[in-house]
């Protein structure tokens, strides 16, 4: 659990600035679970400058409530949360000195957003929060007072939550939790969890991932993990300390998350995974007639592949659907030759191209057709798919035919704004499995929205 805050102060000498406005949102990781606002009577007065640029005068505060009479409301919403600031030394510090004015002792461990964003999005003009914000696209209401600021920030702090891959923040947390003594049971961890589309991650104590996962529904998965009798479940269910989520919304984007986050961060329950999972690929092969084939083959490294599939049956499926959907002649007979390793095909529908009917030209033009449709090579273009919530939306860019990443917006102008859309993505490796990723969830996802640049 996070507390996202912003104080605003009354200016003046180092650690005797007084309290002038304060906002803290409890925030869980995805959404904000309690929030406290309040202007509070510093009991000094505002120096000039402070009072220009916040729009809080002296005035404004002589009914406000003292410090003494809010702190126990911070305590309340702060409690067991890690502080999360913009340039949390100073937030961080102006409360420890209030609270030590009361002679309580206020401790909580702290994360910056100035610091976590210089990492996590680099080569910034600016890391004040407002030209930040306008950088990545994040609306901002009521600069330089505590609630525009301190929302700003959890919008802030929840990209930055999509672009750690690593997880370093997400264990950082777990490790917090160790601390406080939480061992939650299986069915504990089982309630906690949504039904909903995203990325699972199961922790040992120290934080360390052991398992990533995807699912349309994230709590019957881990629940199926947690009551599961195979050596793998066993081992999972003795190791598990925390399972941690994200929600994607879509299907595509998990997928991808998953991919990715397995390669990144190694986990020892997914080693099957590390590797390439696309081991069947669909080939193009030119006949003596001049006829384009589609064969579908183990996939082989040394050839260009259209399209490749996880097992043998989704892509005969495939194939399929393609035969149908473009008039081809290639028919599965479900023969399979092993010496081969491909299909033996008879011909049962066609345009005429199987008697001669059709000039190889003309037939051929369908089957390109379908190749240029599932291949993205030199174009650019954002996959637009659900998002977490109902007013959001999950976009996939890919430039010149190569993965860039994904992100979530709130607005359409932060994806028909290349620069934007490019500072609030999630960067991703360009690899093979990713292609197929998306070439599959294009065949198969009729909800993708393509937009071409």
């Amino acid at each position: 659990m996070y507390a996202i805050l912003d104080i605003e102060t009354t200016g003046g000498a180092y650690n005797e600035e007084g309290i002038t406005e304060i906002a803290i949102y409890r925030f869980d990781g995805h959404q904000v679970v309690d929030q406290f606002i309040s202007l509070v009577n510093p009991e000094i007065p505002i120096q000039p400058f402070v009072a220009k640029l916040t729009g809080i005068n002296n005035a404004m505060l002589r009914s406000a409530p003292k410090f003494y009479e809010v702190a126990k409301r911070i305590i309340e919403i702060t409690q067991d949360c890690i502080i999360v600031a913009h340039n949390a030394s100073f937030d961080y510090r102006i409360l420890r000195t209030e609270f030590k004015r009361l002679g309580y002792k206020f401790e909580q461990k702290t994360l910056c957003t100035v610091e976590l964003a210089q990492e996590l999005i680099p080569d910034q003009k600016s890391y004040s929060l407002g030209k930040l914000v306008r950088a990545l696209g994040i609306p901002m209401a009521d600069r330089h007072r505590a609630s525009g600021d301190a929302m700003a920030t959890v919008k802030l702090f929840k990209l930055l939550l999509d672009k750690d891959v690593e997880k370093n923040i997400l264990q950082k947390y777990i490790q917090t939790e160790v601390i406080k003594g939480m061992a939650p049971k299986l069915a504990d961890i089982v309630e906690s969890l949504p039904s909903a589309t995203g990325v699972y991650y199961m922790h040992r104590e120290d934080g360390k991932i052991i398992y990533i996962g995807k699912s349309k529904n994230i709590r019957r998965r881990v629940n199926q993990h947690f009551t599961g009798t195979t050596n793998k479940c066993k081992k999972i269910q003795l190791e598990v300390f925390m399972v941690t989520y994200e929600e994607t919304g879509s299907e595509l984007i998990a997928l991808l998350k998953e991919s990715q986050e397995i390669k990144v961060n190694q986990p020892i329950y997914n080693r099957s995974q590390r590797k390439s999972i696309f081991q069947w690929a669909l080939y193009a092969e030119t006949d003596a007639q001049g006829y384009i084939n589609l064969k579908l083959q183990k996939a082989d490294g040394r050839k260009k592949e259209i399209t490749a599939f996880t097992t043998f049956q989704e892509g005969k499926n495939a194939l399929f659907r393609i035969s149908a959907q473009y008039k081809l002649c290639q028919k599965l007979t479900g023969i399979y030759n092993t010496n081969s390793h491909c299909f033996q095909y008879t011909i049962k529908e066609c345009n005429g191209a199987c008697m001669g009917q059709e000039s190889p030209e003309v037939y051929n033009q369908r089957v390109m057709e379908f190749i240029n449709n599932h291949q993205f090579e030199n174009k650019t273009m954002v996959i637009i798919s659900r998002g977490r919530n109902v007013n959001e939306r999950s976009a996939v860019l890919i430039e010149n035919g190569i993965y860039k990443g994904y992100t979530f917006y709130d607005l359409n102008y932060q994806i028909r704004n290349i620069k934007i859309l490019k500072n609030i993505l999630i960067p991703m490796q360009n690899n093979r499995d990713v292609r197929m990723i998306i070439q599959g969830q294009l065949r198969k996802d009729k909800h993708l929205k393509m937009m071409y640049f």
